[in-house]
C-alpha cells in the first residue's frame, strides 16, 4: 500500500462519499475507488460498508483509518524535517481564528508576518472553537488562535497573552459613576451577550456563575457583533462586556463608558493551538514570536484571574 492510497481512504472516511472524496483529492472517482479496492484486496478485509448510505466504516475499517492518520502525519513530517534542516520557513499554512479575536488581533500582526516571512502562504479562516477543534483533528488546519484552555487530548496550546474583560456601561446606568467595578456588581439579566456558539459568551456566563438572576428582564437579545451590543447599551437596554483589545478602537466618547475590573482582573487566556504532531512547527514558532512582539506593548496586565471559555456543563 502507498501513502497516496491511505490519503484516499481518509478522504472517503471523512466525506462518506466516493465522488466527493475524489473531488477533494483531485482524481477521478474510478481511480480513487480502484486504489481503495487494491488496499482491501491486499489486506483481505472491507474498510467501508458500501451498502449503507452514507458510506460507513466497518469496525476494522475504523482501526485502519486511525492508524492511517498517524502514518500520513509521520510521512508529512519527513518534509518538515528537511525544511527545518535547511532553515526554510515557507509553504501553505492554514490558520483558524475565532470571531472575537480575528478583527482585533489579525490587523496587529498580519502585515509584520507576511513581510518577515514572504514565502509563507497564509490561508486564514474565521471559525468558532468547535469548528477549529474538528479541523485541527482532521488535518484541515495547521494551527489556530483561540481562547483556552480547551482540554483537548490531541491539541497543544501555547499561551500568547491574557486579555481582560472590560465593562461597557452607559451614562444612564447606576454603575456609571464607579471608577472600577467588581464581579459582584454584574447583573446577568442586564448584560447583552453574544449569540450561542461564541466562547466569549461562555466566558461571561462562567464569570457570572455566582451572580444571581432577578428574572425581571423584559427581553433577551443575543447578537453576533460587539458593535450591536454597544449600540443597544447606549440606548439604555443594558450593559455589556468586551475583550480588552476591542476597546482600543472605540471612539473616544465611547471609551468614557468603559469600566475596568478591580484586580485580579477577570481575563481570558488566548493561545496558539496546534496538533501535538507539531507539523510545520517552524511556521508555528514564527507566528508565535511575531504575535508576541506586537501584543506585549498592547497588553501589560499582570494580575489577572483566568476565566474558562468552556461551556458550563
Amino acid at each position: 500500500m502507498t501513502i497516496t492510497q491511505l490519503k484516499y481512504v481518509l478522504a472517503v472516511a471523512e466525506h462518506k462519499n466516493f465522488t466527493l472524496a475524489a473531488e477533494k483529492c483531485f482524481v477521478t472517482q474510478p481511480t480513487l475507488s480502484m486504489q481503495i479496492q487494491k488496499i482491501e484486496e491486499e489486506l483481505s478485509i472491507q474498510i467501508f460498508d458500501r451498502t449503507k448510505k452514507p458510506i460507513q466504516l466497518t469496525d476494522i475499517g475504523q482501526k485502519i483509518v486511525n492508524q492511517a492518520k498517524n502514518i500520513v502525519n509521520e510521512a508529512d513530517r519527513i518534509q518538515d524535517i528537511v525544511e527545518q534542516q535547511k532553515g526554510f520557513i515557507g509553504g501553505e499554512f492554514r490558520l483558524g481564528i475565532i470571531p472575537t479575536i480575528m478583527p482585533t488581533l489579525l490587523p496587529m500582526f498580519l502585515n509584520n508576518f507576511i513581510k518577515k516571512y514572504p514565502k509563507v502562504k497564509l490561508i486564514i479562516e474565521e471559525l468558532n472553537t468547535d469548528e477549529i477543534i474538528t479541523k485541527l483533528n482532521n488535518g484541515h488546519l495547521d494551527a489556530a488562535i483561540a481562547a483556552t484552555p480547551l482540554m483537548e487530548e490531541k491539541i497543544k496550546e501555547i499561551v500568547l497573552y491574557y486579555e481582560p474583560f472590560v465593562a461597557y456601561i452607559p451614562e444612564s446606568h447606576h454603575h456609571f459613576q464607579k471608577e472600577e467595578i467588581e464581579v459582584s456588581d454584574l447583573n446577568l439579566d442586564e448584560i447583552l451577550l453574544l449569540q450561542d456558539g461564541h466562547c466569549f459568551r461562555d466566558g461571561i456566563l462562567n464569570l457570572c456563575k455566582n451572580v444571581g438572576k432577578n428574572e425581571t428582564s423584559h427581553f433577551q437579545l443575543e447578537s453576533g457583533s460587539f458593535e450591536t451590543l454597544i449600540k443597544l447599551a447606549d440606548e439604555g437596554l443594558g450593559t455589556t462586556l468586551l475583550p480588552y483589545l476591542h476597546t482600543l478602537d472605540l471612539k473616544e466618547t465611547d471609551k468614557l463608558k468603559l469600566r475596568h475590573f478591580k484586580e485580579p482582573k477577570p481575563a481570558r487566556e488566548v493561545s496558539l493551538i496546534f496538533p501535538k504532531s507539531e507539523l510545520k512547527i517552524q511556521i508555528i514558532d514564527a507566528l508565535r514570536s511575531t504575535i508576541a512582539g506586537v501584543v506585549k506593548g498592547a497588553i501589560v496586565f499582570q494580575n489577572v484571574q483566568i476565566i474558562s471559555s468552556l461551556p458550563k456543563k
